[in-house]
């Protein structure tokens, strides 16, 4: 899996099934079913931590038909396949407003559905028309935006089927105006984050109220380091691959992270990364 996760870290999974159409998933999903076996869908891995063992599941991908996106009056119609900066950016070549908080974000338009990816202030779900789901078992089941519980880095969607397409809002916009928010948002990003490193990005949720970089690099924790694994000198809820890193290397300074800043600061972080495959003790 070290080739599938932005980490760069991973075993190998029991199987790696890719899925072209609904027709894929609904077969997929029926014979993993009837086999017993474990299943988990994949976008871009970019917050996910496999562990070194690798994973004794199926990991499911979305093809051709999840990879398909198109603007229209209003709106913007997408598969779950398709790579969050992918319609960002069509977004704002068509002078569309509405995805500009985005910018920058890596990972699969599903997996920005699933965390309900953004910030405090904006996020994806604010601008969902709709969301279908593939249900095994059921088939297609459509859901409501307003329908969905959204919430910081977290969405109702979680454990409701697969999702393999979206409606977005994308009203008309001043170009302008969306193309110094975008950027000023990237020169943030650039600023502020290891972005030359391989990471998972940000690894715990801010607290309410606070911030978790603010509080691991008060702890003292910023740069410390397990193998080849380091908090971010950059940004400390950045936990990256310096090199040669274990999953192992990972998990130990996500709990280092964990228990040193519920010491200092009492307060108990959760780790938004998704962990998968067996670690001991996680």
């Amino acid at each position: 899996m070290t080739r599938h996760t932005t980490y760069r870290i991973g075993g190998p999974a029991a199987l790696f099934v890719e899925c072209a159409s609904v027709a894929d998933l609904a077969t997929a999903t029926d014979v993993l079913a009837d086999e017993g076996i474990d299943w988990r869908v994949l976008g871009k891995g970019s917050n996910v931590l496999v562990a070194d063992d690798g994973y004794d599941g199926a990991v499911i991908v979305l093809g051709r038909d999840f990879k398909r996106h198109a603007l229209d009056e209003g709106h913007l119609r997408t598969g779950a396949g398709v790579i969050l900066a992918a319609i960002v950016r069509d977004a704002f070549s068509e002078g569309r407003t509405g995805l500009e908080f985005a910018v920058g974000i890596p990972g699969t338009v599903g997996g920005a559905l699933a965390m309900n990816a953004g910030s405090r202030e904006e996020w994806i779900g604010a601008v969902v028309e709709s969301v279908t789901l593939f249900v095994p078992g059921e088939g297609l089941v459509g859901v409501r935006g307003p329908e969905i519980a959204w919430g910081y880095r977290t969405s109702g969607l979680q454990g409701r089927g697969i999702i393999v397409e979206a409606v977005l809002r994308a009203e008309p916009g001043d170009g302008d105006q969306i193309r110094r928010t975008m950027e000023a948002s990237l020169r943030r990003r650039k600023r502020t984050q290891p972005l030359s490193m391989p990471s998972a990005g940000s690894v715990f949720v801010n607290p309410e109220g606070d911030s978790a970089g603010r509080l691991i690099e008060a702890a003292g924790l910023k740069g410390a380091r397990v193998g080849g694994a380091a908090i971010s000198d950059v940004h400390a809820n950045f936990i990256v691959n310096a090199g040669g890193a274990t999953a192992a290397d990972v998990l130990a300074l996500v709990r280092l992270v964990r228990d040193t800043v519920k010491e200092a600061h009492g307060i108990e972080l959760t780790p938004e990364v998704r962990f998968l495959g067996s670690f001991d003790g996680s």
